[in-house]
């Protein structure tokens, strides 16, 4: 029996994927966030797909990749269920290498140019750095976030915790231009 190539991807590479997809889907427009909560638990929404074909025989085989290549960083994109079907389904000779290498370029571009300015990078650029990483994280959270703060003193009144109880310090956000749940957010990872 001959063993079929894995789809195996480093704990890097997919860092590298989630954090350089900066919240969403790579498809031009689609506004899919990489997580959902259901039920208060946080589940991936987005799919690991090939731009150049992981199996012979896909869409945009690559004679000559090996297994190592079809799974490298350089060869992934980000996708919801729906634009990852529509890529590598029947219509997938509509989407060429080049259209989605120009998709990974535009979505990772801005994040692959930070990381090279780190040579220089200071304690104050570092700072300034993760501050505006994580109010981008807000906002794209925000409305998740506002959810969870909504249902919230539902969760705790039936896990038997006392409704009435204050926020820790520093939950409050006053001053903050943010919505209440996404200046807590802020506040709590910083």
């Amino acid at each position: 029996m001959v063993s079929q190539p894995r789809r195996s991807y480093s704990n890097a590479t997919i860092a590298a994927l989630t954090t350089l997809a900066r919240g969403g889907c790579y498809y031009p427009g689609c506004n899919v966030p990489i997580l959902r909560l259901i039920d208060g638990e946080p589940f991936l929404n987005l799919e690991i797909a090939h731009i150049r074909a992981f199996e012979d025989n896909g869409p945009r085989p690559e004679e000559g990749l090996d297994i190592r290549g079809r799974n490298s960083f350089g060869n992934l994109i980000l996708l919801c269920t729906a634009h990852h079907k529509l890529v590598d389904g029947p219509r997938s000779g509509e989407f060429p290498v080049e259209t989605l290498d120009s998709w990974k370029d535009a979505r990772e571009s801005e994040g692959i140019n930070a990381l090279a300015g780190l040579t220089d990078l200071t304690e104050d650029k570092l700072a300034s750095m993760i501050q505006e990483a994580q109010y981008e994280l807000v906002e794209r959270l925000e409305p998740a976030l506002d959810e969870f703060a909504r249902t919230a003193p539902e969760r705790r009144h039936s896990s038997g915790a006392s409704p009435g109880k204050s926020p820790p310090p520093g939950f409050t956000g006053s001053g903050c231009p943010r919505t209440q749940s996404a200046c807590s957010a802020a506040h709590l990872a910083t």
